[in-house]
């Protein structure tokens, strides 16, 4: 697969390609400014673009702004975004009204390399991944304004966490070690609790829960 990196700082930049190509990826460009990130994917069309949020011109939000743009002109190119910080609105902005082929995540958890790879690939594969201490913000501020999410068991409140993690019923199943019939009865009530439509798709599921949470 093919990968376009992000990062303004140069020994990041290094590093993170490093990683990218012991993944198995072919990493076509590593750029360091947001307007450059999106010139080179426009310019290789890659199947995933990994970028910082906070990047140059400005060293705010520039990344953010160049990975929805690239979402926007360029639909079948994946994107994950690394932070050093939680921002809860980056991550519903991201999201957009699709949650195909994106992740977001800490910069922490590059660190697990494996873990990292199998993320990249998610993303790559049109899968979602968001980080779980996004997800735990996430819902611990949305506790204040929905009142729903005080009816639901501790073992629900994990499954939605897990939920909006981008997480498969497999997935959860062996997470919380319980069967997928007991995940789906689980989801099934939540989605009741919320007032959401079921939905077997992960995508509509999570991007769902996370609107629901934010709104």
């Amino acid at each position: 697969m093919r990968v376009v990196i992000g990062e303004d700082e140069a020994l990041l930049r290094s590093g993170l390609t490093h990683v990218v190509q012991a993944g198995g990826f072919d990493v076509v460009a590593a750029v360091g400014d947001a307007d450059e990130l999106v010139r080179s994917a426009a310019e290789h069309v890659p199947d995933l673009v990994v970028t910082d949020i906070r990047m140059p011109p400005d060293r705010r939000d520039a990344g953010l702004r160049a990975a929805v743009r690239i979402r926007r002109e360029h639909p079948g190119i994946a994107v994950l975004v690394l932070s050093q910080h939680l921002q809860r609105a980056y991550a519903v902005e991201l999201l957009g009204d699709r949650s195909a082929g994106v992740g977001y995540l800490l910069k922490q958890r590059i660190a697990d390399v494996d873990a990292f790879t199998e993320d990249l690939r998610r993303v790559a594969a049109g899968g979602t991944v968001l980080d779980p201490e996004v997800v735990g913000l996430v819902v611990a501020r949305a506790r204040g304004h929905h009142r729903a999410l005080d009816r639901l068991t501790p073992r629900q409140q994990q499954v939605l966490a897990l939920m909006s993690e981008g997480r498969t019923n497999a997935s959860i199943a062996r997470t919380l070690s319980i069967t997928e019939r007991a995940v789906v009865q689980h989801t099934s009530h939540i989605y009741d609790e919320l007032g959401l439509a079921p939905s077997d798709d992960d995508h509509r599921r999570v991007l769902a829960v996370i609107r629901y949470l934010s709104s």
